[in-house]
């Protein structure tokens, strides 16, 4: 990472071509995204992780040797000898080896089953072994288990390998030596709370543990079991060894270069070491006595080195050690001085155990400066207070920790210009501020592309565009938040535009509010591309989001059929293999032994996998197109409807049992909680929507996590808004409280109404709340108090929703010309698919992987096979064809 930014900031500097580079890489690659290694489980593209812009390495002053290390250094003669034994010579030599993940000296760490992780090498490596053991797990009894998995090492990137390993449906075991995890960031109280975090992700954790050593198995030869220091065991299919890195400095040590007591090539502040025409940048550098593991100071070394390089004088500023953790559903970062370790510093925390945060920030010793910090559970605050780190925090240090909605506030932050926003590419809010003055960037995108925040690691983002939109808002600038290039409207605006005009088609819509933009042309004018308003996928859904919230009919109506996404379009869930989801509702969660039965018939007829979901319902997974309507035939005979899994709508209303059955119940949430979905189902939004209903404050609903939770108390209901679990976990906020049955739905109505009228494109609860002017305040004078006179429209509103509902798939099957468009292929609407695969695992089917369909070529290739067209199961080396 740190060669391609000293290549990429050379040429952007280097106008006069005065330098040729090339670059030697062990890895038969272009240089990838390390810090966003993890990805590649879900990705499984590397070129999705490749950076900065391709054209790089097509300068015919650059040259990348990939596969080509370089195996040895000549000072004397000026050349390296690369690994087929070609000497290249050089002016100037610059080493950016990196660093190799440490493997500590336990007995059996070279078995079979072992990993460590750091290369995309390593991660496919991984991946393909669990993979593997997940085939063929099973115990003497025959019965199926999951994959066990241990992390030995709890930092950073041992987190992010137990993620990894719970994704791809193994067991995961952290085994740290400390006392807590990222015992190198994080303090003890926040150690506490990520372990919380990360119980509650499934993902066991043994901290102040050493491994003592790898036992081999003797039935797979494999690794298979750890025991430690104290005694313990655990049995373990797999293990990951993150416990740090060493620099890769064998190259420095072979050519005398001076090495530092811990390892990594000795330079100075220009990043020049003892030999004036060899430096190091990155986690080879050993630079003010150590080597740093982070991409940001590397970054910072390749910007130095270049400036060097073309005679300039600059040095390496420090490093900034701020770190954030990379694992979806826990957020954690810490900053600067996080263990208080500052002559005179004190300490102001925040700590909810129950709700899983942990806030702490370092102050100096008049409670005005800021020196540190620490996030564990909500590390909101972290983007607008690193960059003030040093510098003097306006008002009550407290209020910057206290939770949103908790009558305190953080006051506001105006970062002075030399603060460090964008700490990966050294970008001050000076900076983005001048792309907006200086450089005229009108939009976050541009201030991007114009001075690289936010281009790394994308944890800078918010504020990055939180910046911009100040300045040009301060400069008079009209920042646009038009819906796309066919629409100068936001959607809130939209919305009400097709309200008022009582509009209820695309095309009518677009020819009064939008507009067609310029035809795209080559240089000599001839038209490539001409839009003639048939919209965009931007704008298309968004309109038939608004006309279906507005009640106009069947989403399959018409002209409206071909506004819908991939998964409306078939009203069904899309899966990776080309088939669909059924998700009939199931309202509260509450279902009856008949239609439980029910259900079971129906997946088994068909050959359907069944999962039952956080949601409460049961979904049936790989159902093929032309199967959909005979399904849901089947289900709707018996009463059930669709449950919107595929809509950007209400998904789910779940509860716990409430008063009826549990003994602490003071309310009946089942009861509320069909209610309120029976309510609101098939209500179209900008985004999808979830509720939950506790019958006592002990929670078991999670309704805190909800866009609308309910918990009940002694006196009726209390109701919270904004929740959301996902890549930004929110816990929803108080609205209302006490409030008896009608008063509760009454609430919920205007809310939901006014989020559906005002929200902006693909905005969930929690942002809306967040980004709406005053905040929840302002939103609960608007629902509760009606400070704006629309309450009795948005009663109205949703009184016509609950009226004009109709199950979409009853719609559906009682219309022959809807039915059409359920068929596999044009010529042939009932014929299966017959690339479909599929593999019988723990008594389900699930898609065949890319191997296991080779090997099922391989086999009808040699005539092993003769399988009909249509999905097959591979059941070992058998072949049963899926009728």
């Amino acid at each position: 990472m740190v060669a391609q930014r000293l290549v990429e900031a050379l040429r952007a500097r280097d106008a006069d071509g005065a330098w040729r580079v090339s670059v030697f890489a062990e890895e038969p690659r272009k240089p990838y995204d390390r810090v966003a290694l993890t990805s590649y489980f879900s990705a499984r593209d590397a070129e999705e992780l490749t950076l900065g812009d391709p054209a790089l390495w097509d300068d015919p002053l650059v040259t990348l040797h990939r596969d080509c290390a370089v195996t040895s250094i000549d000072r004397d003669t000026q050349t390296v000898t690369d690994r087929l034994g070609r000497v290249h010579a050089y002016d100037e030599l610059v080493l950016a080896t990196g660093s190799n993940a440490a493997m500590p000296p336990i007995p059996g760490n070279d078995l079979p089953g072992v990993f460590v992780y750091r290369t995309i090498d390593d991660v496919a490596a991984l991946r393909g072994w669990v993979e593997e053991k997940r085939r063929h797990a099973t115990t003497e009894g025959g019965w199926e288990r999951p994959v066990r998995g241990a992390v030995i090492g709890g930092g950073l990137l041992g987190l992010e390998a137990a993620g990894a390993l719970k994704a791809l449906g193994a067991q995961a075991t952290v085994i740290q030596f400390g006392t807590h995890m990222m015992d190198a960031q994080i303090d003890l109280g926040g150690g506490e709370a990520l372990k919380r975090l990360i119980n509650g992700m499934g993902i066991a954790v043994r901290c102040n543990t050493g491994t003592k050593e790898m036992k081999v198995s003797r039935k797979t030869g494999h690794v298979g079991r750890l025991d430690f220091a104290d005694g313990g065991r655990l049995d373990v299919d797999v293990v990951v060894v993150a416990t740090g890195v060493r620099p890769r400095d064998e190259l420095a040590r072979s050519a005398g270069l001076a090495i530092g007591e811990r390892g990594g090539a000795v330079v100075d502040l220009a990043c020049r070491t003892e030999d004036e025409h060899v430096w190091a940048v990155g986690e080879v550098a050993c630079i003010e006595g150590r080597c740093i593991g982070l991409v940001a100071p590397g970054y910072a070394m390749a910007e130095v080195v270049a400036d060097r390089l073309l005679g300039g004088e600059a040095t390496f500023p420090g490093a900034d050690t701020a770190t954030k953790l990379k694992l979806q559903g826990v957020d954690v970062a810490s900053f600067g001085d996080a263990f208080g370790r500052t002559e005179g510093a004190m300490e102001l925390v925040w700590a909810d155990p129950v709700a899983g945060v942990y806030k702490k920030l370092v102050l100096s010793d008049d409670a005005r400066t800021l020196l540190g910090g620490v996030f564990v559970g909500d590390a909101t605050p972290y983007a607008s207070l690193r960059p003030m780190l040093g510098a003097e925090l306006p008002g009550d240090p407290g209020l910057f920790l206290l939770p949103e909605g908790s009558g305190g506030g953080a006051p506001s932050l105006e970062l002075p210009d030399d603060a460090t926003v964008c700490s990966c590419n050294n970008v001050s809010a000076g900076t983005i501020r001048g792309a907006v003055t200086e450089h005229g960037c009108t939009d976050l995108a541009g201030v991007k592309a114009c001075t690289r925040a936010g281009t790394s690691c994308g944890s800078c983002v918010p504020l990055v565009k939180k910046i911009t939109t100040t300045e040009l808002t301060r400069a008079g600038v009209e920042v646009s938040n038009a819906l796309c290039e066919h629409f100068d409207l936001s959607r809130a605006q939209l919305f009400d535009a097709v309200r008022v005009a009582e509009l209820h088609t695309f095309s009518e819509i677009i020819g009064r509010f939008g507009r067609v933009p310029e035809p795209v042309t080559d240089t000599q004018g001839a038209v490539l591309v001409r839009d003639a308003g048939r919209g965009c996928d931007i704008c298309k859904p968004t309109v038939a989001s608004i006309l279906a919230s507005l009640g106009n009919g069947h989403i399959l109506d018409g002209e409206q059929a071909t506004l819908q996404d991939t998964n409306d379009h078939v009203m069904a869930n899309m899966q990776k293999d080309g088939t669909y989801s059924v998700v009939p509702r199931i309202p509260g969660g509450e279902i009856t032994p008949d239609g439980l039965l029910v259900i079971g018939q129906v997946a088994k007829d068909f050959g359907l996998y069944t999962k039952i979901t956080g949601g409460q319902r049961i979904d049936m997974f790989g159902a093929r197109i032309e199967q959909l309507p005979h399904i849901w035939r089947r289900l709707v005979e018996h009463g059930f409807e669709s449950g919107h899994a595929y809509g950007k709508s209400l998904r789910t209303v779940k509860s716990c049992v409430g008063s009826t059955w549990c003994r602490f119940g003071v309310q009946d949430s089942v009861g509320m909680a069909v209610e309120l979905e029976l309510r609101y189902r098939g209500l179209r939004s900008p985004h999808k929507l979830k509720l939950g209903v506790s019958g006592c404050a002990r929670e078991c609903a999670e309704a805190r996590g909800k866009d609308v939770g309910v918990i009940a108390t002694d006196k009726g209901w209390n109701v919270y808004v904004g929740g959301n679990g996902g890549f930004t976990p929110r816990h929803a906020q108080l609205l209302a409280e006490d409030l008896d049955d009608e008063a509760l739905i009454r609430t919920i109505d205007r809310f939901l109404m006014y989020y559906v009228r005002t929200a902006d494109r693909l905005q969930r609860t929690a942002a809306w709340v967040e980004d709406y002017e005053g905040g929840l305040d302002a939103i609960r004078e608007v629902i509760v108090e009606d400070s704006l006179g629309i309450g009795a429209d948005l009663d109205a509103a949703m009184s016509r929703h609950v009226g004009d509902y109709e199950d979409e798939w009853r719609a559906v099957l009682e219309d022959p010309e809807k039915l059409r468009r359920f068929g596999s292929f044009v010529n042939a609407p009932a014929e299966p698919d017959p690339d479909l695969a599929y593999v019988t695992e723990r008594g389900q089917i699930r898609p065949a992987t890319a191997d296991e369909r080779a090997t099922l070529e391989e086999a009808r290739a040699a005539g092993l096979a003769t399988v009909p067209a249509g999905p097959v199961v591979i059941a070992g080396s058998t072949l049963e064809v899926r009728r």
